[in-house]
């Protein structure tokens, strides 16, 4: 990981060393103090909710080496302490300053849906040929992408970064902290809404990913989308295209879902070249995120045999998708990462696809969709029992009209106020073969949902 001498770093964020030894040793970057290693500089970060400040104390005492402050703090015990103007500013100047070295080369991957599972199947596609990292979690914004870069090996030829973004301009300035070679979109959906207003604002906030993308960066984009279609044409480098439904560079052909077991069994075709793949990853959504990978790869000069045998080893991200087991043929689907629209039709129509006895949808409110909020909760309840799923479980306040709609496109259904009511009540209301999925807003904490359901029917080994 990135390294050096606190007193040069101080140097590179235009900042002042005003206790410590100059000669002081540090690596990586922290900014939770609650979760410092050894060594890492920690930036205290102002906040209304929580100031970084109140804890550079504790910061120094789990073993800081030096704490990054642009404000006086109370009585500290020894330690390093580097004054600056702006703590963030400072942080994003020492990312710079790393940028110029490692990695060698870097590909952003931004999108509505997707993008983390396809930054990591793109990392477990690039290792076959190259040192790589890729920014933990989702460590994809101003704050987190800086401590994901100054925290990666210091010989990595790639690393594959998430980019996203919650407001205009955001995703702009992550791009040019991070100078990418490669530059993937994944998808424009109605995501955050409530902050951007139109699908046309979503598109041209993901499209800033292109303003820190070097002159002769490479574009991977997707041919199906119309949005990235209308914004790609602005850039005049080298680009290739992906496509599930459309003519296009990499596409995928006789799609079929692998009988008995989680997955899926294509062709991968490049050109003139194509390549069966066993993919264990549950959707037809994670065979367009392979597929976004594998272009990539391809393009960098991954064969598509290589290809292959990678994605026989992926695996889901945690709760995106991942799929249980458990006795008495019991099938839960852990989805409750995040939700949108796009994603529950996504999810619903793979888990529709799932043998049970009956098939459950324990969806939670869909949050930042702004003045469309109720239309789409009552469509993606009309969705979920249209699709065989019956009962259609809301939880949140908004999902009032999930069950609204599901209830008047003949579902059974059932409304909670909140996660824990739900993960106290469903359990129980389980039958044998039953196919349970769980998907939801982060902000409506739903895994706790699935801890219980998993804590009630012991998944098969």
């Amino acid at each position: 990981m990135a390294q050096g001498r606190v007193d040069e770093a101080a140097k590179v964020m235009e900042g002042h060393l005003i206790s410590g030894r100059a000669d002081t040793e540090w690596r990586g970057a922290a900014l939770d103090s609650r979760a410092i290693s050894d060594g890492e500089l920690f930036f205290a970060l102002p906040g209304e909710q929580t100031d970084g400040h109140r804890f550079v104390s504790q910061a120094l005492e789990r073993g800081a080496s030096a704490a990054i402050v642009q404000q006086s703090v109370p009585t500290l015990p020894p330690g390093g302490l580097i004054q600056v103007d702006d703590s963030l500013e400072a942080l994003h100047r020492l990312t710079r300053h790393v940028r110029n070295r490692t990695p060698q080369k870097l590909v952003a991957v931004t999108g509505s849906i997707g993008k983390t599972t396809t930054k990591e199947i793109l990392a477990k596609l690039l290792s076959r040929r190259y040192r790589v990292a890729r920014n933990p979690g989702n460590l994809n914004n101003l704050f987190g992408f800086p401590v994901a870069l100054l925290g990666i090996p210091e010989d990595t030829e790639w690393m594959v970064a998430e980019m996203g973004m919650s407001t205009p301009g955001e995703l702009s300035r992550v791009s040019r902290l991070g100078r990418p070679e490669v530059a993937i979109f994944t998808n424009v959906q109605p995501v955050h809404l409530e902050f951007f207003g139109s699908l046309r604002a979503v598109a041209e906030a993901k499209a800033e990913l292109l303003d820190g993308l070097t002159p002769d960066g490479l574009v991977v984009a997707n041919r199906d989308d119309p949005e990235i279609l209308r914004f790609i044409k602005r850039h005049r480098g080298p680009k290739v295209w992906f496509a599930m439904e459309a003519e296009a560079n990499y596409q995928i052909t006789d799609l079929e879902p692998l009988v008995g077991t989680v997955g899926s069994r294509f062709r991968l075709v490049a050109g003139n070249e194509e390549q069966e793949v066993l993919l264990p990853l549950h959707g037809r959504y994670n065979v367009a995120n392979f597929l976004a990978a594998a272009a990539c790869a391809h393009s960098l000069g991954v064969p598509l045999a290589e290809l292959a045998e990678a994605a026989q080893r992926v695996e889901a991200p945690p709760m995106r998708g991942v799929v249980h087991h458990c006795v008495q043929d019991i099938i839960v689907v852990d989805d409750s990462y995040n939700s949108n629209p796009a994603g529950v039709a996504a999810a619903l129509s793979s888990a529709a696809g799932l043998t049970g006895a009956r098939h459950w949808a324990v969806l939670g409110t869909m949050l930042e969709l702004g003045e469309t909020s109720a239309s789409l909760h009552r469509e993606a309840g009309r969705q979920a029992a249209e699709a065989g799923f019956s009962p259609v479980v809301g939880v949140g306040e908004l999902a009032r009209e999930l069950v609204a709609g599901a209830a008047a496109a003949g579902a059974t259904t059932n409304w909670f106020e909140d996660a824990a009511a739900a993960a106290a009540t469903i359990p129980d209301e389980l039958h044998a073969g039953d196919v349970v999925l769980v998907k939801g807003s982060r902000g409506v904490g739903l895994e706790e949902v699935v801890r219980s359901l998993l804590a009630q029917v012991e998944e098969r080994a």
